[in-house]
């Protein structure tokens, strides 16, 4: 089959790879129809992430049709159209049974962080991802859901990472009625972030980026407020002074490891890697945010530690909150929203790209060519779906 191959920081390639197979009597095999490229991959493609190896295969938010099925798999039958959650996860251990499906204790059992994600590093269990023709699906009774025939199927394939990420990027800031609350990052997280936002009842949104077409894009689709760093003297200076000098209810990182902003940060974390990534965005949201706030994570960083005030986590009396998106939990809310539209997320889609050209889709992207907001993959199979 044809697949995604990385070959080393910057570099991927499209290469023919052997079709996955049921390894476990509760997989399934599901050729791909829909495979985006996520901005948190960029962090695997500029080496930020520990233990991204080459020869891995990328790609954690497919779409596609059930080819085959183990022979303890229930819920699933040849032909079923099916989104898949990018986390992997079991169903049954202890943090699947408290909704932390991000957390998953068996889909990754050499952690004791993060639960087993696809086509993400060895430190997220090292299982191939979707940007292929095929790709094997463990627990297939537990993550993958059937698309319901009146879903459009590039809303599908955001609803596998995109739209639970914003929408729970917006949860874990408890959002009060009227609350200011400030995202840092205009990609499709921070502008999916932006449009929930108003879901748990905030009165102003802010965001803030550097890129002009992004905040042009969130502007209109979150709506918020928009402004450019490059434009500022001191971020949270510019957000104190815009918040009567109190600072946001609510921070969200929609970032992670690949801030710019900040020279030492993104010497030290971005280019040197000599810490778990650029903390920019974080650092901001820690001092941008009130005295008692709340700050919501969920840009990624590396296993390692990071240049983070923690000095002023304490004194101001914050709350921290991160994880990874428990999309299984989400789900049923989230497709009531599709349907009702309250949320449209394939109008975050701007490209649609052959996988075979992958490694140009992954430039473009990295390299915010073209005003690409999210690049969509579609394999052969994929093109009459």
């Amino acid at each position: 089959m044809l697949a995604m191959n990385y070959r080393g920081p910057r570099r991927v390639r499209i290469d023919e790879k052997p079709e996955p197979e049921i390894l476990h009597p509760q997989d399934a095999v599901v050729k791909v129809t829909r495979a985006c490229i996520c901005g948190s991959d960029l962090h695997l493609y500029n080496g930020s992430v520990p233990d991204t190896r080459v020869g891995s295969t990328f790609g954690h938010e497919v779409t596609g049709i059930v080819e085959e099925v183990g022979p303890e798999v229930q819920n699933l039958k040849a032909g079923d159209q099916v989104l898949v959650p990018f986390n992997i996860a079991c169903g049954k251990c202890a943090f699947c049974r408290q909704g932390l499906y991000g957390n998953c204790h068996e889909s990754n059992p050499g952690a004791t962080a993060v639960g087993g994600i696809y086509g993400y590093s060895h430190t997220a269990g090292g299982y191939d991802g979707g940007q292929a023709e095929y790709v094997r699906v463990p627990y297939a009774d537990v993550g993958p859901m059937i698309i319901p025939e009146w879903m459009d199927h590039d809303d599908a394939v955001m609803l596998t990472d995109v739209t639970p990420t914003g929408y729970q990027a917006a949860e874990m800031g408890g959002i009060q009625r009227g609350d200011t609350v400030v995202i840092f990052g205009a990609g499709p997280i921070g502008t999916m972030a932006a449009r929930c936002a108003w879901l748990f009842g905030a009165g102003r949104v802010i965001v803030i980026d550097h890129i002009e077409y992004r905040l042009d894009f969130v502007r209109e689709y979150g709506p918020a407020e928009v402004y450019s760093y490059n434009e500022m003297d001191d971020v949270v200076l510019f957000l104190k002074k815009t918040t009567d000098w109190l600072g946001a209810d609510v921070c969200i990182d929609a970032v992670g490891a690949e801030a710019t902003g900040r020279p030492m940060q993104t010497l030290l974390g971005k280019k040197l890697h000599l810490v778990g990534g650029s903390a920019t965005a974080l650092g901001w949201a820690i001092n941008s945010v009130k005295k008692g706030g709340i700050v919501s994570v969920v840009g990624v960083y590396g296993p390692i530690d990071a240049l983070v005030p923690i000095g002023n986590i304490v004194n101001k009396g914050l709350t921290l909150r991160g994880n990874q998106a428990a999309v299984k939990r989400l789900l049923p809310r989230l497709v009531e929203h599709v349907k009702n539209g309250i949320i449209e997320p394939k109008k975050l889609i701007t490209h649609r790209i052959p996988l075979e050209d992958v490694s140009e889709a992954y430039k473009m992207f990295s390299g915010k060519m073209d005003n690409c907001m999210k690049p969509l993959l579609i394999p052969p199979s994929g093109m009459t779906h």
